[in-house]
């Protein structure tokens, strides 16, 4: 869904704005704000992901969870 809404640009911004769009402002400004969003929600999993990766109390359950998924490894039927 699209909604339509107003915003105010200083007369710099909006010329770049312009020379960048390609006639379209609505798609490039969507496509800008795409982009951006993807780019910090991968910024936030991988601070998340180094997090855990230097948390012992999650890398020794981490392990006790490893060590469970593979009990029956190998066992006969």
């Amino acid at each position: 869904m699209k909604r339509k809404i107003a915003v105010t640009l200083d007369e710099e911004a909006l010329a770049f704005l312009d020379a960048q769009a390609g006639g379209n402002r609505s798609d490039y400004l969507n496509a800008l704000l795409h982009r951006q969003r993807s780019a910090q929600r991968r910024a936030e999993l991988i601070a998340s992901l180094k997090h855990d990766a230097e948390d012992p109390e999650y890398l020794a359950e981490l392990a006790a969870w490893d060590g469970v998924a593979g009990d029956s490894i190998g066992a006969e039927r």
